[in-house]
């Protein structure tokens, strides 16, 4: 028997984030556009600006984590505990940060209108994220191969 992980293929990875993303949009639009009196368009468009921005935020965040974690003589699958979580929270910080200039223009509101707008979105997302994840792993469950009979 052997241990070799199985992991999900490219298509996999891109079906997953492909309906993770339009799920996450279909459900945050309307209720955007409801809760700020404006357009589904306006807000959809807003979502696809916060989510590009997102997508090279990450890029870049953690290129220059990793290149924190290579001066320290560290490569980024061997980070402690501490160093996960210093990573996360720096991430959504980073995210809030860059995210409150957007909402404020986008929406013509206040700095802690902005504020409590992206903890009530990054909120939403974390347990979206997590129960998407679970329905999407009992959707597509990766199957052990079986083992060879002795």
């Amino acid at each position: 028997m052997t241990d070799k992980a199985i992991l999900r293929t490219r298509r996999d990875r891109l079906r997953y984030t492909i309906s993770f993303e339009v799920t996450l949009m279909a459900i945050l639009i309307p209720v955007g556009a409801a809760f700020f009196d404006t357009s589904v368009a306006e807000i959809g468009l807003l979502g696809v600006v916060l989510s590009l921005k997102a997508m090279v935020l990450n890029l870049v965040y953690n290129w220059v984590f990793d290149r924190i974690d290579a001066r320290s003589g560290r490569i980024s699958s061997e980070r402690s505990h501490l160093g996960r979580i210093l990573h996360a929270v720096g991430f959504e910080v980073s995210l809030t940060f860059t995210s409150l200039p957007i909402y404020m223009i986008w929406l013509e509101i206040g700095v802690l209108e902005a504020l409590a707008a992206d903890i009530v979105v990054t909120t939403f997302v974390v347990g979206y994220t997590y129960v998407f994840t679970l329905a999407y792993d009992k959707a597509f469950p990766l199957v052990r191969p079986q083992a060879a009979e002795a």
